[in-house]
């Protein structure tokens, strides 16, 4: 059997309050997996431990127990091989959209006639040609974040992380974002883990989705979407997205009700 991606086998991460010496269990024995060119995403209540997964495989965080591996190898710390977008783009106000975007290859000392190549590739991949030259304030949310994408994409990163990147913006801005993302999937495809409290964006955009519980989290669905690419909007409507939204609906009530404790109906 070939290896995933990335393997996140029995993962468990307790925080431990500095001062008082209390501990608290985030996660209990999480397994999941990322197969190449695959989006995955993980769904859960507010405070279940869904971004702390994202932050344990971009090595920010440290595992209490388990493994978490990337071409079968542990990760032990951040590293070029994976590119993270947060919910905050955190572009420098004071470079230019063409700087931010080149800012990682030009530091790494990557020869200017190769970086610049590969800018003009993705500043037209993610729509900002005409825009090189403005600065982060003149655009939109929407604008902004496609510039922060293109920032990751430019240091060639085999595994995409993304925080609730389209959380901040509004409906419509959301939905042109996630048409935008299906079709930079079908030109520049990889393996990514999205995270989200969203369903609709959870199965428009992924090929598996898995649905924790409330703390500490665990793993209570894993489901396939097989929903063929590539997709557009109009697959909101469909009868087959419709069935997969009531199985993770019914999974997730349980679970939110269960984070805010409240009694069930």
């Amino acid at each position: 059997m070939a290896r995933s991606k990335v393997a996140v086998r029995g993962l468990t991460k307790v925080f431990a309050e500095p001062g008082s010496g209390k501990q608290t269990e985030a996660l209990r024995d999480v397994s999941i997996t990322i197969e190449a060119h695959e989006i995955v995403c993980l769904l859960g209540p507010s405070g279940c431990g869904k971004s702390t997964v994202l932050r344990v495989v971009a090595g920010f965080e440290q595992a209490s127990g388990g493994e978490v591996l990337l071409d079968g190898r542990p990760i032990v710390g951040p590293g070029p091989d994976r590119g993270v977008v947060f919910q905050e783009q955190a572009l420098f106000p004071w470079r230019s959209i063409y700087e931010n975007i080149v800012y990682g290859p030009k530091i790494r000392g990557r020869p200017r006639a190769e970086y610049e190549e590969l800018a003009e590739r993705y500043i037209g991949i993610v729509g900002l040609r005409g825009f090189e030259n403005h600065y982060p304030h003149e655009l939109s949310g929407g604008m902004k974040q496609r510039v922060a994408i293109a920032r990751v994409l430019m240091n060639a990163p085999e595994v995409l992380l993304m925080d609730e990147p389209f959380g901040a913006l509004d409906a419509q801005t959301r939905a042109t974002m996630h048409e935008w993302l299906l079709d930079l999937w079908q030109t520049s495809p990889r393996a990514a883990l999205f995270i989200t409290h969203d369903v609709d964006e959870a199965i428009l955009l992924a090929d598996r989705v898995y649905v924790m519980t409330a703390r500490p989290g665990r793993i209570k669905l894993e489901l396939a979407v097989d929903i063929p690419r590539p997709r557009a909007l109009d697959v909101l409507t469909s009868d087959r997205f419709m069935a997969l939204k009531r199985e993770v609906l019914e999974c997730i009530r349980t679970e939110a009700r269960a984070a805010l404790e409240l009694p069930r109906a």
